[in-house]
């Protein structure tokens, strides 16, 4: 099992803080420009690998849907290996969901982000 370590989201590196920041407010630009050509995006059980697919992801993640995000938490795996929780709330079922982004850095570059409850 791996352990990590509560931090604050502040000390999360500057490459996860900028994807969610750019994310948040709809910058795909931005956002595609911190993950590895060869990065892999795992939501909501699709698979998205390289470049074309992951904006594909990018432009399409939460649509239909108006919400709010909140960065809540963070954790420290390991220099490579980081959670960010961010806290949604909107109009989708539930209304309010706490979903773990787990991000995998290769150098400065997201190489992996997984979400999950």
């Amino acid at each position: 099992m791996t352990t990590s370590t509560p931090i604050s989201p502040t000390q999360l590196p500057s490459t996860i803080r900028a994807y969610l920041a750019a994310h948040a407010a709809g910058e795909t630009d931005a956002a595609i420009r911190t993950f590895a050509p060869d990065a892999v995006v795992v939501d909501d059980g699709s698979t998205y690998r390289g470049t074309d697919e992951v904006l594909r992801f990018l432009t399409k993640a939460g649509g239909g849907f108006t919400y709010t995000t909140e960065l809540v938490g963070a954790e420290r795996v390991d220099d490579e290996h980081w959670i960010a929780v961010n806290r949604l709330e909107g109009d989708f079922p539930g209304g309010l969901v706490d979903l773990r982004y787990r991000v995998t850095l290769a150098g400065d570059l997201i190489a992996e982000l997984v979400i999950a409850p």
